[in-house]
């Protein structure tokens, strides 16, 4: 048996190649961050004051509303207290939450832009079933599903990541507390769950990203097959957000899988894209070209309005 002195707190030396960007990338996080709560909060306030977007494919966009301030939640709040002068020191168990939320959050998104990817194959290839198959118990079904799948891929990678001991050093050399990132500290052989994290993750990001695909293409085939051109044109639109939303977010992805050894700072660029950029984002893709959400925002402004002035 080998005594060894615990890790109490882990420091994190933040996005490589950063020094003296500290006020710059300060000011712009903090923008993009709570462009990210406010769109998402409007985003999800519209879906459940509208009774007209109490549909499908609006119940899973307000799950992925949730989702993105959730996941972008997970570690900007700590980017930010240390860009701006703070300690950037975390706990252990705050690196351990912290590592189970953002695997746990990102693998459920994952699950749900491929949940969101069927129900548009539904609408648009089987649109007369849509709301039988699509009904009130399958969308919780899918829902819970997707929250149950996203935590207990957590739970297996958290659970790899820490059950191995950590004597120092303790300064972990990324923006948070990442997988490969915690690993490097280890003071035994931290391979078993190198491999099985790579392979967990690239797996399930394989196996949604392929659903996907094959959603699209079967969605592909049914719009070729109807004869005008405006019934094109709306099937059309009604994916092109989520379409547009999956290039966003497997785009960055496939690129650094793409390249044999990627920087550090390239893979931090790639994450911060999809940690902070993408859910900054998906309000504006969902709601740019969407007439109903529009409405239903501008019907929220007009009662608060009302309200203010009856008071």
């Amino acid at each position: 048996m080998t005594n060894y002195t615990m890790v109490t707190e882990f420091t994190l030396l933040g996005i490589p190649e950063t020094a003296g960007l500290e006020k710059v990338l300060l000011f712009l996080f903090s923008a993009l961050y709570a462009c990210a709560l406010l769109g998402n909060f409007l985003i999800l306030t519209a879906i459940i004051s509208s009774q007209r977007l109490h549909t499908p494919m609006y119940f899973f966009l307000g799950n992925l509303s949730i989702f993105d301030l959730g996941f972008c939640s997970t570690t900007a709040p700590k980017m930010l207290s240390y860009l701006s002068g703070e300690g950037r020191g975390i706990s252990f168990q705050g690196c351990v939450v912290q590592h189970f939320f953002y695997h746990c959050l990102g693998c459920t998104l994952c699950f749900l832009y491929t949940v969101m990817a069927y129900d548009r194959f539904v609408a648009i290839c089987f649109p007369l079933r849509y709301t039988v198959i699509m009904n009130h118990r399958v969308c919780c079904v899918l829902s819970t599903g997707t929250w149950m799948s996203g935590c207990v891929h957590s739970v297996i990678l958290t659970s790899l990541t820490f059950q191995l001991p950590y004597c120092g050093p303790s300064e972990v050399d990324y923006y948070f507390c990442d997988m490969p990132a915690v690993l490097l500290l280890a003071c035994e052989d931290p391979s078993l769950a190198q491999k099985v994290g790579f392979t967990n993750v690239g797996l399930l990001s394989l196996i949604c990203f392929f659903l996907i695909v094959v959603s699209y293409t079967r969605i592909g085939i049914s719009i070729s097959k109807i004869r005008s051109k405006e019934g094109r044109q709306k099937a059309f639109s009604t994916c092109s957000a989520h379409l547009t939303a999956i290039i966003c977010v497997y785009g960055p992805v496939i690129i650094i899988y793409l390249q044999p050894n990627p920087s550090p700072l390239f893979s931090a660029i790639i994450q911060i894209l999809n940690n902070l950029v993408t859910p900054t984002l998906n309000p504006v893709i969902y709601s740019l070209r969407n007439k109903e959400v529009k409405a239903a925002l501008r019907h929220v402004f007009y009662r608060k309005c009302l309200n203010l002035e009856n008071k």
